[in-house]
């Protein structure tokens, strides 16, 4: 069964950095392009950050760009979302979601998430 699972989630304040996690079971990363997504309370799911399969292009949103970075080590099939100078309104379930094409059909995986609060 493919699955997606993300981690490193927790409590941070204020100012600081977290790294969150993700990593498919049952299929590997290189064709896959990647999207984090958060879900505060209250609140739609927005996109956040994404970097294709081909070529390591990415793109983020305008609230956490030169905040936030995006990578992918493809050897350790994981995915990261490196997250500084954290702010309350960065607090959300953060989703990761993987996206192969094949044809012209997508197909999509995605986890259950993982808790970033940032509170003092």
């Amino acid at each position: 069964q493919l699955q997606v699972v993300e981690s490193g989630g927790g409590l941070v304040q204020p100012g600081g950095s977290l790294r969150i996690s993700c990593a498919p079971y049952g299929f590997t990363l290189d064709y896959y392009s990647i999207a984090w997504f958060r879900q505060a309370p209250g609140k739609e799911r927005e996109g956040v950050s994404c970097i294709s399969a081909s070529d390591g292009t990415t793109n983020y949103a305008n609230s956490v760009k030169g905040r936030f970075t995006i990578s992918r080590e493809n050897a350790k099939s994981t995915v990261y979302l490196h997250m500084d100078n954290l702010k309350p309104e960065d607090t959300a379930v953060y989703y990761c979601k993987m996206r192969e094409r094949l044809g012209h059909k997508d197909y999509d995986y995605w986890g259950q998430g993982t808790q970033v609060t940032v509170s003092s």
